[in-house]
């Protein structure tokens, strides 16, 4: 099958919405694995290699991704309602700077995770149950 073919097929199975969801778990699970590790760590030798074991490739993939919703989030097609684009919009900036942050070698990589998470969770609600 050409990758062509396997995108369309996979586009056609999966929504938008999945996609985001899938995404932002993978990444999130990745940070998850060393997050307690790094935030308890403490010399810098340690979470410099804790950073070179993974994390740093993790935040990286976090971060385009953030700043994919954050460009998204400000189209004005975006159909999502303005208080929750702002809301969203606000915690992209947050994860920019904790990134920063944590790349400098302070900690935080659980709050990330705990912010993904939420973020994953409330994906995999459904619209109507949401508006319930």
């Amino acid at each position: 099958m050409s990758i062509s073919a396997y995108k369309r097929t996979l586009r056609e199975v999966e929504s938008p919405r999945q996609m985001e969801r899938r995404i932002m778990a993978g990444i999130t699970g990745r940070m998850a694995e060393h997050a307690e590790t790094y935030d308890l760590s403490k010399t810098t030798f340690d979470r410099v290699t804790i950073l070179g074991s993974g994390l740093r490739d993790a935040l990286a993939d976090n971060q385009a991704l953030w700043a994919a919703l954050k460009h998204d989030l400000s189209q004005p097609g975006n159909a999502l309602t303005p208080e929750l684009r702002a809301g969203l919009l606000s915690l992209a900036i947050w994860v920019e700077k904790s990134t920063r942050s944590i790349l400098g070698g302070a900690g935080g990589v659980r709050a990330l995770v705990a912010v993904n998470t939420n973020i994953v969770n409330a994906l995999a609600e459904s619209p109507q149950r949401r508006s319930a």
